[in-house]
């Protein structure tokens, strides 16, 4: 399986791996979703004072299969999670992620 076939960035907020593996992340989504992933990272959120938010809550961050995009769309709603450009783009997300992080998974 070619790694060039994950370009959906998702994001499940305030989610941590915790003692969980990589291996036991993708095996959650193959179980729960059959869905096909690739983790990317964990990261912790920034706060705002403008917004009265503290900040330092972990994100995880995963790219979904292309052809398990469709069938994961409304699937992924009950369990909170996100497509990353949604987040950064369409609904001020941006605020919540490190410069380094934007950059990394920029938005086309």
């Amino acid at each position: 399986m070619s790694d060039n076939n994950f370009n959906q960035l998702c994001v499940w907020p305030g989610t941590i791996l915790s003692d969980s593996t990589i291996e036991d992340f993708t095996n959650f989504f193959k179980n729960e979703f059959d869905v096909r992933i690739k983790f990317a990272e964990e990261v912790i959120t920034n706060g705002s004072i403008e917004r009265n938010e503290e900040g330092g809550r972990n994100d995880l961050l995963f790219y979904i299969h292309d052809d398990d995009v469709a069938k994961f769309a409304v699937k992924r709603l009950s369990a909170g999670i996100r497509w990353w450009e949604d987040v950064v783009s369409y609904n001020d997300g941006a605020y919540l992620y490190s410069q380094e992080i934007l950059d990394k998974y920029s938005v086309n």
